[in-house]
């Protein structure tokens, strides 16, 4: 049995950044309460992996000698 695979229109930081922004979005239609906080939650989890993403791939970090 042999995997499907696809390729990712968008790069991973762009997905990174239209899920939360989408998140942000569906937290919006919701009243105040529980799944308005997860999903808030979860956008901004997805905030800072898309900053750790950047900083991981910055110019300015050395691999180590």
């Amino acid at each position: 049995m042999q995997r499907r695979r696809f390729k990712n229109i968008l790069s991973f930081p762009d997905r990174l950044s239209k899920e939360a922004e989408r998140l942000r979005e569906e937290a919006d239609k919701l009243p105040p309460g529980q799944e308005r906080e997860i999903l808030l939650r979860k956008a901004r989890q997805a905030d800072t992996a898309l900053r750790i993403e950047e900083w991981l791939s910055s110019p300015g970090l050395q691999s180590p000698k």
